[in-house]
C-alpha cells in the first residue's frame, strides 16, 4: 500500500494527498460526530489526475470512494481502514456560463451555492435547492440524484444536468458534456452515473442547466388544522398559481412545534395547528405579483383551507421562515438516537399512512417515542425522523419496519431522494424488483468488474 501512495503522490502532488493520523482529523459525517477511517484521502486537481489515479488503484484492486460535502444521511461515503476517499474539494471550479443557451459548466467539487450564485449573477437561476447548499457539492448531489425544495417546479437534479463527465473504474474518462436540450442520439450515457451513489463512476465536471430569474418571490407560511386541508391547499394553489408555485413544504406539529419552542427560531405562527406549510410563488411581475399571492392566500382563509398565515414583507422575513424548515441540525439535536427517512408515496396516501404509522409506533414504544414528520410534500416526499429508548439495534431495526413495510402496498420508495448508500440495502427489493436489482448488478460488473467503487453501497 506504501507503494500505491507514493505513486498516486507523484500524480496528485503533496497537497493532493493526506495520510496518517491527518485523515482521522476529518470528519465523516455533516454533524462531526464519526471520523474519517479511510487509509488515505486523494485530492486530485483534475479529471487528467483521477483518471491517473483511478488507473492504479484498479490495477493494485484497490477499493475507492468518492466523497463530497458529507451531507448525505445514507452512510453512502463511509469507509473502512481498507479504502481509499476521493475527494474532489480541489476541483470547485464554475467554467463557461451561457446565457443565450442557459447553461453552466462546474467541476463536481462545486458547492451548489456557489453555483446558485454564478448563474444569478447573468439573470439566471441554477433551480435545485435545499438547505445544505452552503456545504454539499454538485457532484454529491448528483450521485444521489438529489430534489430539495424546489422539485414541485423545477424536478430532481436528474432533470437539471444536461451533461457530464465520469471516470471509470479502470481510469476511462467518459465525458458527454451535452450542451443541448434535446439530443437523441443512442443510449443518455449520464444516466448511469446520476443517482449510482459513486459504484458506477466517479463525476467530475457537469453541464448544468438553467432557468431565468424569477423578478419577484413571495414566500408565506400558512396553518392547517390537518393534512386533509393541506391537500385541498395544495390543489388550489396549484390551481390559481400555476407554474409559478416553486415550492411546498409541509412540517406536521410534531416538527414546528419542537423547533420553535427549541429558541433557535422565532415563531411567525403561533402553535396548536396540525400542520404548517411553506409555499412560495416566483414571477415576472412585480407591481402585480405580491397582490395576487395575497390574494389567493386570502381566499384560502376565507373558504377555510387556511387557519392562520403570515406573508414575508422582505427577504429576511422569508430567510426566516425558510430557516425553521431547513434547521436539520437542530432537529437531529432534538430527536437523537433516532432513525432517519426519506421516503415517497403517493400524496392521497399520506395522511393515513402517518396517522397508521403513529399508532402504530405510539403501541410499541409507549412515551419513549419521539415521531417528526416534515417534507416536500409537492413531489411526494415525506422524512421521518424516529426514535425510542432503549435504542437497541433491535429497536433501530423494528423502526426502519415500522416505516417501511407499507410502503410495498402502496407503490412507495424507501429512498426518494437522499439514495440507498448503506442504510436502505436491505429495504431496496420493497421499491425495486427482483429483475430490476438483477440488472442492476450486471451494469455494475460491467463497468466495475473488480468491485472497487464504493463497494457495500447501494446493492443487496
Amino acid at each position: 500500500m506504501t507503494q500505491l501512495l507514493d505513486q498516486i503522490a507523484q500524480i496528485v502532488g503533496p497537497q493532493g494527498l493526506i495520510a496518517g493520523a491527518d485523515v482521522h482529523e476529518r470528519a465523516a459525517d455533516f454533524m462531526g460526530f464519526t471520523r474519517c477511517q479511510a487509509r488515505a484521502i486523494v485530492r486530485p486537481a483534475s479529471t487528467a489526475e483521477l483518471s491517473a489515479v483511478m488507473k492504479l488503484c484498479h490495477a493494485a484492486g484497490q477499493t475507492v470512494v468518492a466523497a463530497g460535502g458529507n451531507t448525505g444521511l445514507v452512510q453512502g461515503t463511509v469507509c473502512t481502514p481498507d479504502d481509499v476517499q476521493v475527494s474532489l474539494e480541489r476541483m470547485r471550479g464554475v467554467g463557461a456560463i451561457d446565457p443565450v443557451g442557459r447553461t453552466m459548466v462546474v467541476e463536481a467539487g462545486c458547492m451548489v451555492q456557489t453555483a446558485q450564485d454564478a448563474a444569478e449573477e447573468h439573470g439566471l437561476k441554477f433551480a435545485v435547492d435545499w438547505g445544505a447548499r452552503g456545504s454539499a457539492t454538485i457532484g454529491g448531489g448528483i450521485s444521489t440524484n438529489a430534489g430539495g425544495n424546489s422539485v414541485v417546479r423545477y424536478g430532481m437534479m436528474r432533470d437539471n444536468v444536461l451533461g457530464l463527465e465520469a471516470v471509470l473504474a479502470d481510469g476511462t474518462i467518459i465525458s458527454s458534456m451535452n450542451v443541448l436540450l434535446k439530443n437523441n442520439a443512442a443510449y443518455d450515457l449520464k444516466q448511469l452515473f446520476i443517482g449510482s451513489e459513486g459504484t458506477l463512476g466517479i463525476v467530475t465536471r457537469a453541464v448544468l442547466k438553467l432557468h431565468p430569474a424569477p423578478l419577484t418571490t413571495q414566500t408565506a407560511m400558512l396553518a392547517c388544522a390537518d393534512f386533509a386541508a393541506v391537500q385541498r391547499l395544495f390543489v388550489e394553489v396549484g390551481r390559481q398559481l400555476g407554474p409559478g408555485l416553486t415550492a411546498f413544504e409541509v412540517m406536521w406539529a410534531s416538527f414546528y412545534e419542537p423547533m420553535v419552542a427549541s429558541g433557535r427560531h422565532t415563531a411567525p405562527l403561533p402553535a396548536g395547528h396540525g400542520c404548517y406549510v411553506i409555499t412560495e410563488m416566483s414571477g415576472t411581475d412585480p407591481e402585480a405579483d405580491p397582490a395576487r399571492f395575497e390574494a389567493v392566500l386570502g381566499g384560502l382563509i376565507e373558504s377555510g383551507v387556511v387557519a392562520d398565515a403570515v406573508v414575508a414583507s422582505s427577504q429576511a422575513q422569508a430567510d426566516q421562515i425558510w430557516a425553521i424548515r431547513d434547521d436539520i441540525p437542530g432537529l437531529m439535536m432534538f430527536t437523537m438516537p433516532s432513525v432517519t427517512f426519506d421516503i415517497s408515496l403517493p400524496i392521497r396516501d399520506m395522511d393515513r399512512y402517518v396517522a397508521d404509522l403513529t399508532t402504530a409506533a405510539e403501541a410499541e414504544f409507549g412515551e419513549t417515542l419521539k415521531l417528526v414528520v416534515f417534507g416536500h410534500i409537492g413531489d411526494g416526499n415525506l422524512h421521518i425522523l424516529m426514535g425510542a429508548q432503549p435504542f437497541t439495534p433491535d429497536t433501530k431495526h423494528r423502526i426502519e419496519e415500522l416505516v417501511y413495510t407499507p410502503l410495498a402496498a402502496l407503490g412507495g420508495s424507501v429512498s426518494a431522494e437522499h439514495g440507498i448508500g448503506i442504510e436502505k440495502r436491505g429495504w431496496l427489493a420493497i421499491s425495486r424488483s427482483a429483475q430490476e436489482i438483477v440488472l442492476m448488478k450486471t451494469l455494475k460488473a460491467a463497468l466495475d468488474p473488480k468491485n472497487i467503487l464504493n463497494p457495500g453501497k447501494v446493492l443487496p
